[in-house]
């Protein structure tokens, strides 16, 4: 492991705990060089999944881009990086309880909303305004016509 301070590779492990509901390692580390702390998170290395576009093709599970896409949704809401790894852990528990290993962007798409909108409202329409590809207002206007009507929130 590289000191994201100086760079130098020589860190050593102060502590490692189970964290996000034992899905992970959380290791307090500290380099030797320049003395300060970080921690990392290991985990199991993806999972083997592959998302079909719409347009048919397909690229592996990428969870570094799901949790970009959802950072740009929660910017500047009250939504912890936290928040944000808990989703995506759920989400990608959900799909590798199925039984196939290729799905449908939309599903991931569907799993990340529904979550989403029990975390914070307006990062869920943040989200779904490019998952859904809105064009103008209206389509604003619908979806929380819709969250009304179905009395959520």
């Amino acid at each position: 492991m590289r000191c994201p301070y100086c760079g130098v590779i020589d860190v050593g492990v102060l502590e490692s705990r189970l964290a996000e509901e034992d899905t992970s390692i959380r290791r307090r580390r500290e380099c030797n060089r320049c003395g300060k702390r970080f921690t990392t998170y290991e985990r199991v290395e993806g999972i083997d999944l592959s998302i079909v576009k719409k347009d048919g093709r397909k690229e592996r599970f990428d969870r570094e881009k799901l949790k970009r896409g959802l950072t740009k949704a929660t910017w500047k809401r009250k939504v912890s990086v936290s928040d944000i790894e808990k989703l995506i852990d759920e989400v990608e528990r959900k799909l590798m309880q199925r039984q196939s290993t290729e799905v449908k962007a939309a599903d991931v798409g569907r799993l990340v909303l529904n979550r989403l909108k029990k975390l914070d409202l307006a990062s869920y329409m943040a989200f779904a305004s490019v998952y859904y590809e809105f064009e103008g207002i209206d389509d604003y206007k619908k979806t929380l016509e819709e969250i009304d009507k179905n009395g959520e929130e």
